[in-house]
């Protein structure tokens, strides 16, 4: 069955006195998918300042910006109005069409600096390539413990490994770090995720900023390994990419005094 969701992300910046100038781009805005409709999105800048939309290498639809006068803060408010759905079944391929694709997806088989762990790490598993992937992301699960705060935008699949703890970023680079080193080509997606399977209509709850993955066995399949689920209704995908880096949801540069982050909150309304 098919939701509509409306989302309200805030986010920012504060400054220990004011920027001079900023230069940011955001990626808040949900793209259209076979299953993901994005009815509506605005993004706003405050203090206000001209925007412009382009999309990035990856496909995602990115708000850039930039403030030419001082600032103390810089606070930045996306509202989206989506309509999700689950992602039609996908009839997984053999190793050989992995293989012969390899040079297609080469981007998404080559490990980067945040994806990049011992091989020692990764078992010896046996199956489909859909089967191996499933093994891969059960695996992460049961072996790197969800502990929000424990870990910063900075840590490593590699980190997260070491300390066998961190939070769905870590445990989603971690899955595509393994589904690399077996040879299935894996992306990187963020977006919102409802916390409720059966969430009640009208009803506002806290959302969440999250990190999930996807595998190709012939085609595209989402999987949230934190949540040990396939992607459904209640996942909204916002961007992809090789990892993290390729996707944060505000980031920039600026002229002036130290900044510390204003904080995120997002909340989501199933509206039917």
């Amino acid at each position: 069955m098919a939701w509509r969701l409306r989302i309200r992300h805030v986010t920012g910046f504060t400054y220990e006195g004011q920027a001079h100038t900023s230069y940011n781009e955001a990626r808040l805005t949900p793209m259209t998918l076979p299953w993901q409709v994005t009815l509506f999105s605005q993004v706003e800048v405050h203090p206000a300042a001209s925007l412009y939309r382009y999309y990035d290498y990856w496909g995602t639809l990115v708000t850039a910006f930039d403030l030419q006068r001082q600032h103390g803060e810089l606070k930045v408010v996306a509202s989206s109005l989506v309509e999700t759905d689950t992602p039609a079944p996908v009839v997984s391929a053999d190793w050989s069409v992995l293989a012969a694709a390899a040079d297609e997806h080469a981007e998404l088989l080559a490990a980067t600096p945040r994806t990049t762990v011992d091989p020692s790490v990764l078992p010896s598993f046996d199956g489909s390539p859909s089967d191996v992937a499933l093994e891969i992301a059960s695996f992460v699960r049961s072996h790197v413990e969800y502990v929000p705060g424990s870990t910063g935008v900075q840590t490593s699949a590699q980190e997260a490994w070491t300390l066998r703890k961190g939070v769905c970023q870590d445990i989603a680079q971690l899955t595509v770090a393994l589904l690399r080193q077996r040879g299935i080509p894996a992306r990187y997606v963020s977006g919102y995720l409802h916390p409720k399977r059966e969430a009640e209509i009208g009803q506002t709850v806290e959302g969440q900023s999250h990190a999930w993955v996807e595998w190709w066995c012939g085609d595209w399949v989402g999987y949230d390994p934190t949540n040990g689920v396939p992607v459904g209704p209640q996942h909204v995908v916002v961007a992809r990419g090789r990892d993290y880096d390729d996707v944060p949801p505000l980031k920039g540069v600026y002229h002036g005094p130290p900044s510390s982050h204003l904080g995120v909150r997002v909340e989501i309304t199933r509206v039917t």
